[in-house]
């Protein structure tokens, strides 16, 4: 069965057109009584679903300035519109007119020829001529309806891409591949690229460093072009290779590929993402192809929007009070005073000599070396099966729930705090080329894990006397060059405890019986997940 031959039976929400007429006699664009533009070359531009546009020879405008601006728009059939602000009688019209400079074959016709933005021109003279009103009805058909029916009920972004691209399979259009590229706010993750394939009919999702903005080849693809603004890119993939067209292209015509499209889609912050549809069918993609997806992008950017609005809530709120913590406040626990009481070990640790660091390295070394400080301490906890619930200055407060196994939780607790002091001790480069030290406190008890705060500002920590006294220990281990000060019930079994004897503690009623513990020997840690390494042609489009 020929593809494109059915297309006109099966996409009913594709009969999608442009058409371009010759006006006759002189035309003329007026904003309010004076002339803008005045031609007897102008044309009509007939545009599915939207009203009709007059076109005029630049050359023709009667305008008393026009200055280049920043803003571009892309379609897929027409090419990248570029703006222009205009002067009347001393009255300046941002981005009044518009113009497609380098205009795709379907509308080769107007390039280089201006329309006005609505709006602009007030009045038309057209003489003779009649326009036509929009055709086209409204926009249905299975796509459609399944983007306002279904398609709401996707878990997953991946799901909701894979779904389209087989309805659009199914409803005659050849695409070989589709790929989304979708910016997100992460503190090492730079975005997520979402790659479909009818080879595999399967999305492969991949999430770039930062370092992509340095990539060679991410910087000469159609990724980059879109996503700084400069409007969208099409491209027709012949058999032979063609001047000036970006890597990927000569990727996709050795694959039989015959036609290109990047588009952006637009977040409703500005961001600007990309979609990108290949195809190899001999006529590569029709008007009407186009033109479908150029009209369900904005409801497609807006599921996108949900699906990246969630995943970002709980990056940011896993990197700023922890994946435990995140998953709670996830689940509901937004209010004051929700939480739990729980049998917790809590743990303080505290850089030593901090002030005088900073006062030697100044504050940017200083901030990166506190930064690595931070690094170890984070990993030896979370190693241990801790977390950590808040940076306090150049201070780490973690906790250790202990559920059904309190003994457990302690010896965690402990053995994350041997394996900071182990690791600081340990021969290697340090940040600054510093030596760091520090003093923790470790105890054990039952506290309020939850909300706390004002009304306007919440925070979810821990609540309650163990870790007021963990956090005494490690201010009394400093004065007694201690590095490690416990309460009783931790030392436990640990041969190597020291006894401190019972301590008077600030805003603790009774002494607190504490030992001090060794460092015992820094072990390795669990590999951390890594990033996935990028294929290089996955960079480019």
């Amino acid at each position: 069965m020929n593809v494109r031959a059915n297309i006109s039976a099966t996409l009913s929400d594709a009969h999608y057109g442009i058409t371009v007429e010759p006006l006759k006699g002189r035309v003329s664009a007026l904003r309010n009584g004076k002339v803008l533009a005045t031609s007897t070359r102008a044309k009509v531009m007939y545009e599915t679903r939207l009203p009709a546009a007059i076109y005029f020879p630049r050359e023709d405008l009667a305008l008393c300035a026009c200055a280049p601006t920043d803003l571009q728009s892309f379609c897929p059939f027409k090419g990248t519109a570029e703006y222009l602000d205009a002067t009347v009688g001393g009255e300046t019209l941002k981005n009044a007119v518009w113009s497609y400079a380098h205009a795709l074959p379907e509308a080769a016709e107007v390039e280089g020829y201006v329309a006005f933005m609505p709006g602009i021109a007030t009045d038309f003279d057209l003489g003779e001529n009649r326009i036509h009103p929009p055709s086209g009805g409204a926009l249905t058909g299975p796509i459609v309806d399944w983007l306002l029916r279904e398609a709401a009920l996707i878990d997953t972004a991946e799901d909701l891409l894979a779904s389209l691209a087989q309805r659009l399979q199914d409803n005659g259009m050849a695409v070989s591949r589709l790929a989304v590229l979708v910016w997100s706010l992460h503190p090492m993750i730079a975005g997520r690229r979402y790659l479909w394939s009818r080879e595999t009919g399967q999305v492969d999702v991949m999430a770039p460093s930062y370092d992509i903005h340095t990539h060679p080849e991410y910087l000469s693809s159609p990724l980059r072009h879109v996503s700084n603004g400069l409007g969208g890119v099409r491209q027709k993939i012949g058999a032979e290779p063609g001047a000036g067209s970006f890597p990927i292209i000569e990727d996709l015509r050795a694959m039989g590929a015959t036609d290109y499209v990047a588009m952006p889609l637009r977040f409703s912050d500005g961001r600007i993402n990309v979609l990108t549809l290949t195809s190899d069918h001999p006529d590569g993609f029709s008007t009407a192809d186009l033109g479908l997806i150029f009209e369900i992008s904005a409801v497609l950017s807006r599921y996108l929007e949900v699906f990246t609005l969630q995943a970002t809530a709980q990056s940011l709120l896993e990197t700023y009070v922890g994946k435990r913590t995140g998953a709670r406040v996830l689940g509901g626990e937004i209010r004051r005073g929700d939480g739990d009481e729980i049998d917790a070990a809590i743990m303080f640790c505290d850089l030593r000599e901090s002030s005088l660091l900073e006062e030697r390295l100044g504050r940017a070394d200083y901030i990166e070396l506190l930064n690595g400080f931070f690094d170890t301490v984070s990993a030896r906890i979370v190693a241990e099966g801790g977390e950590v619930l808040k940076f306090i200055g150049d201070a780490v407060l973690a906790v250790f729930p202990a559920g059904d196994a309190p003994d457990q939780a302690r010896a965690r607790a402990l053995a994350a705090a041997r394996a900071i002091v182990a690791e600081l001790d340990a021969p290697g480069p340090q940040a600054g080329g510093q030596r760091l030290d520090c003093a923790i406190g470790v105890a054990f008890g039952r506290v309020t894990y939850g909300n706390v705060g004002s009304q306007e500002r919440l925070d979810f920590t821990v609540i309650g006397q163990p870790a007021n006294i963990a956090a005494r220990l490690g201010d009394y281990g400093k004065g007694v060059n201690e590095r490690i000060v416990v309460t009783e019930d931790i030392a436990g079994a640990t041969p190597d405890a020291r006894p401190l004897g019972p301590l008077r503690l600030h805003n603790v009623s009774r002494p607190v019986v504490s030992f001090a513990v060794g460092s015992g020997e820094a072990l390795p840690l669990p590999p951390v997940l890594a990033l996935p390494e990028i294929p290089a042609d996955q960079m480019r489009g």
